[in-house]
């Protein structure tokens, strides 16, 4: 399992389309990924549980990854956050 922080640096935090864009990212692998803010964890291939968590700007997330295909998951889902201007890994 790898797992990464991100700060959410976008005024509008994760919204319903890059939301989308990000779990149709993680849909595209077979690992078992999770996303977790303000204290509640997700499936993160679920539009409907990454919705619920309300992400705002400045809230710091966690992504992890488990299963055969975890680096290439985390590594796509860090392009898309960073490309999306959603936030920065720290």
């Amino acid at each position: 399992m790898i797992k990464k922080s991100f700060r959410i640096t976008n005024e509008s935090g994760i919204h319903a389309r890059p939301a989308t864009t990000l779990v149709n990212t993680a849909m595209e692998f077979d690992s078992v990924i999770t996303l977790q803010a303000l204290k509640r964890e997700v499936d993160f291939k679920s539009i409907m549980g990454v919705m619920s968590l309300g992400i705002y700007s400045g809230t710091v997330i966690e992504i992890k990854c488990d299963g055969e295909d975890e680096v290439k998951a985390m590594n796509e889902l860090t392009e898309k956050i960073v490309s999306l201007g959603l936030g920065k890994e720290i």
